[in-house]
């Protein structure tokens, strides 16, 4: 099968590519960064070097593909994040309607059912309505919470500060995924192509409260002690803007971090448990978590 896969070599589509490749299809990455066409040649796939936001260069590359992955780049330069979402989805549903692409796996989120209120993922939504409108194409969202990944970006806030926090909620249980397990599921459903008609599908590997998500990332690096704070709405924007977040991008953050704490985020995943989570647990994560904190 020729498959192309959006999203360069990130913590989803490399080990979707590697596991891709090693069932011998016929790859194609696309990238906006030259600097990883070697890499994406020597993983035994092919490059294809350019901007989600060129149509042109979308159809021409999804051309002849049996199956297509997409997902929305991060760009934390955009200044409303929810229209940035939108213009990519539709630049995809245009180059998959004109190339004859039949097949989508899209990468979405959970709290993708809310068209406002949850910050860069209401966006998420956009694209999910925009690809849902083709017509004869066969689609599946898949809605992981939020990355174990995305852990990393505390490390800062727990070396200099000691603790580790956000808005979302003392009490509120965060539901996460780990990206292995996200490529794993993409892998599966652009190789079957079993589904028909537009889908949703949660990609969930775990569900803690930001307490005993402290103690297990506190205990793999060495702290079993750190905690968790709760942090205000506004001390949230402060402290982002402080750390260089662009403002826009803070706001909408903790826009996310509200609809969580409400439980507004969560409310149709709630609505639509998958009967099981995925393999990788938090602690199975800790460990990457602290060699990341050990090289910072």
């Amino acid at each position: 099968m020729k498959i192309v896969i959006t999203g360069s070599l990130g913590h989803i589509s490399k080990p979707l590519v590697k596991t891709l490749v090693a069932a011998k299809h016929n790859v194609t990455v696309v990238s906006s960064k030259p600097e990883r066409e070697a890499e994406i040649i020597a993983l035994g796939a092919e490059a294809a070097i350019g901007s989600v936001e060129d149509v042109n260069f979308l159809t021409k590359t999804f051309k002849g593909a049996d199956a297509v992955y997409t997902m929305t780049p991060p760009n934390f330069a955009a200044q409303d994040q929810k229209a940035y979402y939108e213009l990519v989805g539709k630049n995809y549903a245009e180059a998959i309607k004109a190339s004859g692409v039949k097949n989508v796996v899209n990468l979405s989120s959970m709290g993708a059912h809310m068209p406002e209120g949850c910050g860069p993922v209401s966006g998420a939504f956009r694209v999910e309505q925009t690809l849902n409108q083709l017509q004869g194409v066969n689609i599946i969202h898949l809605r992981p919470g939020s990355f174990y990944t995305n852990f990393f970006n505390n490390i800062g806030m727990i070396k200099h500060m000691g603790f580790i926090g956000n808005n979302w909620g003392a009490t509120t249980k965060h539901v996460m995924s780990d990206t292995d397990d996200i490529a794993e599921v993409a892998a599966h459903e652009l190789q079957k192509l079993s589904y028909h008609g537009k889908n949703i599908a949660y990609v969930i590997s775990d569900e803690k409260t930001p307490e005993k998500i402290a103690q297990i990332l506190g205990k793999a690096i060495g702290k079993p002690d750190l905690k968790w704070v709760d942090f205000k709405d506004e001390d949230t924007i402060a402290g982002m803007i402080q750390a260089g977040v662009p403002t826009e991008m803070a706001k909408s953050l903790t826009e996310m971090g509200v609809a969580m704490r409400t439980g507004q985020m969560a409310a149709h995943f709630n609505k639509h448990r998958p009967t099981r989570f995925h393999k990788t647990k938090l602690e199975d994560f800790a460990p990457t978590f602290a060699a990341v904190y050990a090289n910072q």
